[in-house]
């Protein structure tokens, strides 16, 4: 069998760039930090802030899923007092969740889900720890800046928990904060105003983490990386930060506008009809979604990534398609810019301008497919091992697949005026942004714990957390896919109120048990996690048998990452290579090199095969 030159395969320069353009060899070793302030606190070292990333965005994780649990309380059992914990923190009515504590339940929910929860994992932390060792570079191109990214996350946490103890409480607006109800008139009190905040620091924080993963990507990838050379994880962080460079300041500019509103009494989101000459509330829906849609693909492309590699290692296989992937999440990206459009069908626009938007957001389902039928190609006829991690990819190849079909009734206008604002959108909703990427980021943090921490997480125990999980979280969220077409709205305070909505109250009763055993199946992961922190089994250099650069260096990593920087010769995913059995194994690592990695004198070596030149590894 021959190389075919259109995939990379035996192409020494690996793709994109010559094989010496990365520049992380011209690097110093920094000095080891002194103090404990210097070295666990405001450390410049991308390894310990991803780590607190990490830390931060996993207790945020915990707050969104109590809060969830609450909602879900409501909704089962509405007027019946939350036990246990009712009185403790609805202790002046009686225990009952009162609708403004509900209303600011699922604000605060959506807020922290998605900006302080998934945001700090995957982006924060994964990215900080993962992307230099994944590229051949002792840290980030610029520390200082990734360190003032991690504590203006900080701040901004503190910001929204401050919410909680104003007078009024926290914010009521929903996570969107849509004008009119997210102004002065529509929410007085300080809650909403500190939310607003929060929501700029955290957009401070990722254009700064963006800044620095673009830069260092760019500039400090080892010799011989190319960028057809990078692991996909690399590619989805880089193109997550073009994305979040490109509109986090978008999302800045609204809140802004919205803070001039409330507290300096501006009227750029006031309609005139009501103060006079006002402006419009719907600018500020432009202006969100404009941000809003591509912060769906700034979450899950990364997630993508992750995926996409781990797939490749536990099937023991060359990733499926490595170019047409590469070149999916590119399309992705260029089109998550032009499609917002579709969370405004019920606005009144224009109907030609709703038919493009409609068109558009059809047309960003064909790359997402050619992704859906790679990660099956990259699974076919593997030499699958069905570990911890693995289980969670599958778990996230599923739930993205049954969400993204939904989401194409979302983009048709017909549909979308019947299904908007129902439990479908929920469900679809978090078929892609909370179930995809929960299992994508315990997907990477069974995969990456070893590396981080030295020590290996039980496998018992992680097999033990996925099966409820991938089991509840489906039943939950499909679950809201059948209530929403059957007409519930969303945001919904006591549905048994409604006569046409009481049949459904079984049905949310049954969601809600479910989403009770996904909540409480979080425990065994937290179990595990802190039990394999301090008693796990110590961890390998390379437990999981890949070739990435990462799994070269000791576990946990030294300070500078790598004593001498990598040669990069092949791709990351040289699995099942006829050098490997020669070597007695069935890996390549991407920085071995020719005369180590040859089967010329191996025979066992089939008589034809892929020639070990370097390569991309991406077949």
């Amino acid at each position: 069998m021959t190389a075919d030159p259109s995939d990379g395969i035996g192409d020494p320069s690996g793709g994109i760039g010559d094989p010496g353009d990365g520049h992380a060899d011209d690097q110093e070793i920094p000095p080891e930090p002194v103090g404990l302030l210097r070295r666990r606190v405001f450390s410049t070292d991308h390894k310990v802030i991803g780590k607190q990333f990490l830390f931060l965005g996993l207790s945020f994780l915990a707050v969104g899923g109590i809060m969830a649990m609450l909602i879900r309380w409501q909704l089962a059992r509405p007027g019946v007092p939350v036990p246990v914990v009712g009185r403790l923190l609805f202790g002046r009515a009686g225990g009952l969740i009162s609708p403004a504590a509900y209303t600011a339940l699922f604000t605060m929910h959506g807020t922290i889900m998605i900006f302080f929860a998934v945001t700090p994992i995957l982006i924060g932390g994964f990215g900080n720890f993962c992307l230099p060792l994944l590229i051949g570079a002792r840290d980030m191109a610029f520390p200082r800046l990734n360190l003032a990214s991690f504590w203006t996350m900080a701040a901004a946490t503190a910001v929204l928990t401050a919410s909680f103890f104003v007078p009024l409480g926290p914010p009521q607006a929903g996570w969107t904060a849509y004008a009119t109800l997210s102004t002065a008139i529509g929410a007085p009190g300080v809650g909403q105003t500190l939310w607003v905040v929060a929501i700029y620091l955290n957009g401070a924080s990722s254009v700064m983490g963006a800044v620095n993963y673009i830069t260092t990507v760019i500039r400090l990838r080892a010799p011989g990386m190319t960028y057809f050379r990078m692991p996909l994880t690399v590619w989805g962080f880089f193109l997550t930060s073009i994305l979040n460079a490109l509109f986090v300041p978008v999302l800045a500019a609204a809140m802004v506008l919205l803070f001039f509103d409330r507290v300096f009494g501006t009227q750029f989101f006031v309609a005139g009809t009501t103060v006079g000459a006002g402006g419009d509330p719907i600018l500020y829906q432009h202006l969100f979604w404009l941000f809003g849609h591509p912060e769906v693909y700034i979450l899950i492309i990364p997630a993508w990534g992750i995926v996409s590699d781990l797939l490749s290692f536990f099937a023991r296989k060359p990733a499926f398609g490595y170019r047409v992937t590469v070149y999916a999440l590119v399309g992705v990206v260029i089109l998550s810019t032009v499609v917002y459009g579709h969370h405004m069908f019920t606005t009144g626009m224009s109907p030609l301008l709703g038919e493009s938007f409609m068109v558009l957001t059809m047309i960003i389902s064909v790359p997402t497919s050619l992704l859906f039928a790679n990660w099956l190609g990259t699974l076919w006829r593997g030499a699958m091992r069905m570990t911890t991690p693995m289980l969670f990819c599958l778990g996230l190849v599923f739930t993205f697949g049954v969400g993204g079909l939904t989401g194409l009734y979302l983009a048709d206008v017909v549909a979308d005026m019947y299904l908007h604002d129902t439990y479908f959108v929920v469900g679809h909703f978090h078929l892609i942004m909370a179930a995809a990427l929960l299992l994508a980021s315990f997907a990477a943090v069974y995969f990456w714990f070893p590396k981080m921490f030295g020590r290996m997480m039980s496998e018992r125990l992680g097999k033990w957390h996925f099966w409820p999980t991938f089991v509840s979280l489906n039943v939950v969220f499909m679950g809201q896919l059948l209530i929403g077409y059957a007409g519930m709205p969303r945001r919904l305070y006591d549905p048994s109120a409604y006569d046409f909505l009481r049949p459904l109250l079984p049905l949310n009763r049954f969601i809600s048990q479910a989403a009770y055993v996904l909540g409480t199946s979080q425990l065994i992961f937290v179990a595990n996690f802190f039990w394999s922190l301090f008693r796990g089994q110590k961890a390998p250099k390379n437990p999981w048998a890949v070739g990435t650069l990462e799994w070269t260096v000791a576990s946990p990593p030294p300070h500078h990452n790598f004593d001498r920087i990598p040669v990069v010769v092949r791709g990351p995913h040289e699995l099942g290579h006829p050098a490997a059995w020669a070597l007695g194994k069935d890996w390549l690592g991407q920085d071995e090199g020719p005369a180590r990695a040859s089967a010329d004198n191996s025979a066992d070596a089939p008589p034809e095969g892929p020639t070990d030149r370097p390569t991309e590894g991406g077949a």
